[in-house]
């Protein structure tokens, strides 16, 4: 007999068992035997609620979650059971609604993005409190490794930690069960360039880009900046005399602001080959300025990089864009701008720099370097041990 469209909708029979008044069984569409609870309980406001659940394999487990929904109202966690059956994508809302006015317009911006385009698709519809380990690995770092580099994947994998902190400080979930996940990202030293290699690099750049570019790219490898100090260098804050340049804000896509960190904050010493292609791009400005009716300010509130089409600063694609152009048409090794920045980084430690400079001159922490470089110091280390067993061999063969 054909079950009518009434029959198909109708809720299964509870069974309530005698083990516990709470627990039942029913029979699902299939015929599957499940177990299920229901309980009641009073809010934090004194308003009667009720905490149902379903689609258990035994009755043991109906009772085992049962009694742990009982304990958190025991122990006051009433948080807790009230938005058990909350969705991953309700809670990024909620966060995101509460907090984007204390963040930063990048943090903002970045997270914003990162919840409408790879948080919501991928683990919305679970439920915040059942996402498992294996799952949110299956479901979200997998298939963002499919599209992604492992670096941004690593990205993403933060900010949702971050989310998920937010959610057991709210005592909403217990804890953070994505902490211990390893995504293996790629090595920094294949980011980077060999002090021969960069050698050929600006020797390409020279050749092949304007000079905008060829200068951009020359001060990002003789100094380290991240490629938003770089675009956010104004004249005023190169001093030619003591041939210093200072660093105090950054600037991308989002705009001008001051640098993330206090470390960030520096002034470095630069080098004299720099300095002077520095003074004959100056004079290029001056020149290129003046086709636009424009003018370098004497108060050098000018920004240093500026586009020989427009006479404005150079946005956040330019030196993307002039890498990659480097990189076809001469072959060489692949290199985006911020691995100039690990490039300078790693020469300097090959050339047995101390830390604390490398990480004064980067703006960076002691800490921070050894993270990022530890493979580069873990073989200056080798080689001080070689050296200090070759100084003994030495000495007892005196």
């Amino acid at each position: 007999m054909v079950a009518t469209a009434k029959e198909k909708t109708k809720k299964p029979k509870k069974n309530y068992t005698s083990k516990e008044p709470e627990v039942f069984w029913y029979l699902n569409a299939k015929g599957d035997k499940l177990w299920g609870f229901r309980h009641k309980y009073y809010d934090a406001l004194g308003i009667r609620q009720e905490k149902p659940k379903q689609g258990l394999m035994t009755e043991n487990i109906a009772i085992r979650e049962l009694l742990a929904v009982k304990t958190d109202l025991i122990n006051g966690n009433i948080k807790r059971v009230d938005n058990s059956n909350l969705t991953v994508s309700a809670w990024l809302d909620i966060w995101f609604e509460t907090n984007k006015d204390d963040w930063e317009i990048t943090s903002r911006i970045q997270r914003e993005n990162a919840i409408k385009y790879q948080m919501k698709p991928l683990l919305g519809k679970y439920k915040l409190a059942d996402l498992d380990k294996a799952t949110y690995k299956r479901v979200f770092i997998n298939a963002l490794l499919k599209k992604y580099e492992p670096s941004t994947v690593q990205l993403f994998h933060r900010l949702f930690k971050v989310a998920i902190n937010a959610a057991v400080d709210s005592e909403i979930i217990k804890r953070n069960r994505f902490n211990n996940i390893k995504i293996v990202e790629n090595k920094t030293e294949d980011n980077f360039l060999t002090a021969p290699a960069l050698k050929s690099f600006l020797i390409a750049a020279k050749s092949l880009e304007n000079i905008t570019n060829y200068t951009a790219i020359l001060l990002l490898a003789y100094t380290g900046l991240r490629k938003g100090e770089l675009q956010g260098l104004q004249w005023a804050d190169i001093n030619f005399s003591k041939k210093e340049l200072t660093v105090e804000r950054t600037r991308d896509r989002y705009g001008e602001r001051s640098p993330k960190t206090k470390k960030s904050f520096r002034t470095i010493l630069i080098d004299d080959i720099v300095l002077e292609q520095l003074r004959v791009y100056k004079t290029w400005c001056k020149k290129i300025l003046l086709t636009f009716g424009k003018k370098l300010k004497d108060d050098g509130d000018d920004f240093i990089f500026i586009s020989h089409q427009s006479g404005t600063p150079i946005g956040d694609n330019t030196l993307n864009a002039s890498f990659t152009r480097i990189v076809k048409d001469t072959g060489v090794k692949k290199i985006t701008p911020h691995g100039l920045r690990h490039t300078h980084a790693t020469i300097l430690i090959a050339e047995k720099t101390p830390l604390k400079t490398i990480s004064d001159r980067l703006g960076n922490t002691p800490e921070m370097v050894l993270k990022v470089y530890g493979h580069s110091f873990k073989e200056l280390e080798k080689e001080s041990v070689d050296a200090f067993s070759s100084a003994m061999n030495r000495a007892m063969n005196l």
